[in-house]
């Protein structure tokens, strides 16, 4: 009940609910008056001329049954949370009984993992076990945005082409696992200049590249693609330690053509990986780092 926004919520839910209780015992009292009206026992009330309607009191097994029901929902909300902020006599909260299962589940399965921790991502990759329990931690975590084959998606990275944003080495694949990542890019319009140098430095960047573009709008815009050099480059190779794109390979995360860089440039862009480390323990990152590994280096791990 504490979770409500408003604390007066909570007591509005208390109220209602011993409320209720009362009213259910004042229900079962008067149903179980007897009380002849007729002195067949009858309410007085005939219908179809032989149908009579009897005064008959609840049978006592029901009524009881209907009385422990009462005093079970008493009993509930003085061991557990139900009555505004009360936080019941057990204690208990989900969150609670949340954190004990996965203490419990963490150690059950600590000796499956404490023999992959101290090996390392090589050893990890080819490891047929480990790659299974990777694998079910990959579809369960990551394959809603990277997608069950990791090739992602526009906005979302492909994790089995090698091109990454940062190092890409086992250890930063698990700091990203653990603490999430934010990728910024912001609008850079005003500091280009015009709609047009907008449209020129798209071009550009389409030409770096090789990519279909307007060559003479290129070379116009190559001048104002200084603006972008700070995080990209003067090359537009990108800068794995800011985590700006390469943009010479090819690979467009959000979309391909001049529309689609014009886009970028006017809005900017602001992507999140949320962070895994409150979900997943150490060992289970250290397992999933080598899973993701492995899917940008198969070459790497075949060859060994």
């Amino acid at each position: 009940m504490s979770d409500f926004i408003n604390p007066g919520w909570a007591w509005f839910v208390a109220a209602v609910t011993v409320a209720g209780l009362v009213f259910c015992i004042f229900l079962l009292l008067v149903a179980a008056r007897r009380r002849v009206m007729a002195d067949d026992n009858t309410t007085g009330h005939v219908w179809d001329e032989d149908l009579r309607e009897l005064n008959n009191p609840l049978p006592r097994w029901w009524m009881w049954l209907f009385v422990i029901t009462v005093v079970f929902a008493a009993v509930y909300l003085a061991f557990y949370p139900g009555l505004a902020t009360h936080p019941g006599t057990l204690k208990w909260t989900s969150a609670g009984q949340y954190e004990a299962e996965q203490k419990k589940a963490v150690a059950a399965m600590a000796p499956v993992y404490a023999r992959f921790t101290p090996m390392k991502v090589e050893e990890l990759a080819r490891d047929p076990v480990a790659m299974g329990i990777g694998q079910r931690l990959y579809l369960n975590n990551c394959a809603q945005c990277h997608g069950s084959d990791a090739r992602g998606s526009k906005g979302f990275p492909n994790l089995a082409d090698n091109d990454w944003l940062g190092s890409g080495t086992h250890d930063y694949i698990k700091t990203v696992i653990t603490e999430g990542r934010v990728g910024v890019m912001p609008a850079m319009a005003p500091a280009v200049g015009t709609p047009e140098d907008v449209r020129n430095v798209a071009n550009y960047v389409l030409s770096l590249s090789g990519s279909a573009h307007n060559s003479l709008a290129a070379q116009l815009g190559k001048a104002k693609f200084a603006t972008c050099a700070a995080c990209h480059g003067a090359e537009g190779k990108g800068n794995p330690a800011l985590g700006a794109p390469n943009l010479t390979d090819k690979i467009w995360l959000h979309g391909w053509g001049e529309q689609a860089i014009v886009n970028i440039i006017t809005q900017g862009r602001n992507n999140v990986m949320p962070a895994q480390g409150k979900l997943l323990t150490p060992e289970q990152v250290h397992v999933l780092g080598a899973y993701v590994w492995g899917l940008s280096n198969r070459t790497q791990v075949a060859a060994q």
